[in-house]
């Protein structure tokens, strides 16, 4: 999945439930959960093989999705919410697993090269299988939907 459908369930979660330490637990975990469908990614591979000459165009690609998720969260969630760092927070830490494989790649820590394995080959089992891009697309854009719909309830 992009960073801004992780991070709208992370905001969801984080609006919904208001126990910090239950709502940033399922807001990581939802990382995994969201993973586990089908999805389409954009390449960041001039990020991952260093190639830091080529990877501007990947980084204003993390950057724009980024920002995207940010702002989406302040439109639906609205500056009237009265728990907006409880939902801010969530949404960061919703992106916490792609951080820590990102990390791994110039780490030698045991824990993420774990985690980094866990992530991509247990979590994301439907990466190489052939799906269409249609439903690959698709699942995210009803994760999406379901989000933006949640918020307002």
């Amino acid at each position: 999945m992009i960073l801004s459908v992780h991070m709208l369930l992370g905001a969801l979660i984080g609006q919904k439930i208001l126990n910090p330490f239950l709502a940033i637990t399922l807001a990581i975990l939802s990382h995994y959960f969201l993973d586990f469908f089908p999805h389409i990614e954009y390449s960041i591979k001039n990020i991952v093989e260093k190639n830091w000459k080529n990877a501007n165009k990947d980084i204003l690609k993390v950057l724009f999705d980024f920002f995207s998720g940010i702002l989406l969260i302040f439109i639906f969630t609205g500056p009237q919410t009265g728990n907006q760092n409880l939902i801010f927070t969530c949404a960061l830490f919703a992106i916490l697993p792609d951080a820590l494989s990102l990390i791994n790649l110039s780490s030698k820590n045991t824990f993420l090269k774990i985690h980094s394995n866990f992530h991509q080959k247990k979590v994301h089992f439907l990466k190489d299988k052939k799906i269409s891009n249609f439903w690959r697309i698709f699942s995210q854009a009803v994760a999406v939907l379901i989000c933006l719909i949640l918020f307002k309830i």
